[in-house]
């Protein structure tokens, strides 16, 4: 998908369920890693992930796409834009937007690594590597050791 057909998807979808026209910038950003877009309310501008698209496919990608709009048009009205105010939840609603976009497969891949207290025998996950020397298990300040990956 490339700008022009991005731009004409997030109007089309903001006349649609807004009734509304999107006026301002929208762009792709590859440096998104947890969320699957943003609203910039300093700069108007909304910002989507497009591993969302090749993932998760379009109706994902349209979902979060009617999320960010919320953000703008509550933003532009003057009311409540964030995820905790009452005039962003019924938007949602109304829209059948969803509160939070869904994780990519390709995070859920991460390695886990084990580590056992031999004190009190408390598990702990990290992604990465910690050294066992140098830390102590939070609850009985135990030493740890390394079980698996």
């Amino acid at each position: 998908m490339n700008q022009k057909v991005l731009e004409k998807l997030v109007n089309d979808l903001s006349l649609q369920f807004f009734d509304k026209p999107f006026t301002d910038n929208v762009a792709f950003n590859m440096r998104l890693r947890t969320t699957g877009g943003r609203y910039i309310p300093s700069k108007r501008k909304i910002e989507l992930n497009p591993k969302y698209i090749h993932e998760l496919g379009e109706e994902e990608f349209i979902g979060i796409v009617k999320h960010e709009l919320c953000h703008y048009h509550l933003h532009i009205e003057g009311k409540g834009y964030q995820h905790k105010d009452q005039a962003f939840k019924e938007l949602l609603k109304k829209t059948n937007s969803p509160r939070h976009c869904n994780p990519l497969p390709s995070t859920k891949d991460r390695k886990r690594i084990l580590y056992r207290c031999k004190g009190c025998g408390h598990e702990y996950y990290r992604t990465r590597r910690i050294d066992v020397n140098k830390y102590r298990c939070g609850k009985c300040r135990g030493t740890l050791s390394y079980v698996e990956e």
